[in-house]
């Protein structure tokens, strides 16, 4: 008799398009090429994994996913700390209760689809002798050592669809329209987006800006006859006066601040500085949501395939990765090592500097 093979699936940290395409490239590849094979899925993430409430999965429950948005098994996120341990909300360390569930089902692999942080968290389930393999998720892109994640297409038509039809309305009233996109910590999406939809301004975290700079590229903007702009701005977007703060006191003077996010501070005070009615646009968690595009359609189904090779070939300890357009995987202990910023200079960088638009530095 042939040996069976047994698989967890998780779907960690925030949702996007694409994880349940990712589900089903998995769960299709190991039902057509293995004749024993047991699938699990564990329910809201890695809550699943602790309490050991999961689901059993048939052939069937691999059917009709792949344009759905979220995650069939749900997902959630758990207290990490970095580089040490995943813990409850009292402090406890969970991952032997993790380990219980994964010895009690005498699992081969657990096949994590995470952000970040979940590749970091990954990282300590690895060291604590479990077999993992990794797929990059996030609408940020900002996963070290893959191109793309999946989400980041998605999120990026979406973003682009935004600031689109913020254009025929600033345009009527003549206004400025900060239109604050995710991205706390990378620029990817908001660069993306920006030069997509023909934003003027384009704020990411890794360029601080100075808004007498942009003040003065929407009053040539004016002075031209256009008589609207379009701020991009990253939601973790930080201006020159910050940028030479240490974190705790960034921290404190956001909680101190009267405005709900930088878009907003922004907005004030640009209107203040032209004179010119300034509105704020937050899209939200609506870049989240939504049917995978045919892009990340694709990807997460490449991912999933791959990570299920990867199982039929026992290479565990490792991240799905899309390089030069070719499907790789990397030691998850490169993949949780940092993060992947945008660099300033990047292609991309230049290509917008190229065609005017102002990046908050000039």
């Amino acid at each position: 008799m042939k040996r069976m093979t047994r698989v967890a699936l998780v779907t960690s940290g925030g949702d996007c398009q694409g994880l349940n395409a990712a589900i089903r490239g998995i769960g299709k590849t190991l039902f057509e090429k293995l004749d024993n094979v047991e699938i699990y899925g564990m329910y809201d993430g890695y809550r699943g994994l602790i309490e050991g409430d999961y689901k059993f999965m048939e052939a069937k429950d691999f059917s009709g996913i792949l344009t759905m948005g979220g995650t069939i098994l749900g997902t959630s996120r758990q207290n990490y700390i970095p580089g040490k341990d995943i813990v409850d909300d009292e402090g406890n360390s969970v991952i032997p209760d993790m380990l219980h569930t994964y010895n009690r089902l005498n699992l081969d692999c657990l096949v994590i689809m995470g952000g970040n942080g979940t590749q970091k968290s990954a990282k300590l389930i690895a060291d604590a002798g479990m077999n993992v393999i990794t797929l990059p998720k996030t609408i940020d892109n900002d996963i070290y050592g893959t191109d793309f994640t999946f989400g980041f297409q998605s999120a990026v038509n979406i973003a682009t669809n935004v600031i689109d039809y913020i254009h025929s309305t600033a345009s009527s009233h003549g206004r400025i329209f900060v239109v604050e996109l995710m991205g706390r910590d990378a620029g990817w999406l908001t660069l993306n987006a920006g030069i997509s939809s023909g934003a003027d301004v384009i704020l990411i975290p890794e360029i601080p800006y100075d808004l007498e700079k942009v003040a003065a590229l929407i009053e040539r903007r004016k002075r031209s006859g256009r008589s609207f702009s379009i701020v991009a701005c990253a939601e973790g977007a930080t201006s020159v006066h910050e940028a030479v703060l240490d974190e705790e006191t960034k921290r404190k003077n956001r909680e101190n601040s009267h405005h709900p996010t930088v878009s907003y501070a922004i907005a004030a005070e640009l209107e203040r500085l032209t004179g010119q009615e300034t509105r704020v646009t937050v899209p939200g968690h609506y870049q989240r949501g939504g049917p995978p595009c045919p892009y990340d359609r694709l990807l997460a189904t490449r991912f999933g395939v791959a990570a299920a090779n990867l199982i039929m070939e026992r290479q565990y300890g490792r991240m799905v990765a899309i390089q030069n357009d070719e499907i790789t995987s990397i030691p998850l202990e490169v993949a949780a090592s940092q993060t992947k910023f945008l660099p300033i200079d990047h292609p991309m960088i230049q290509v917008a500097r190229d065609i005017g638009i102002c990046l908050g530095d000039a």
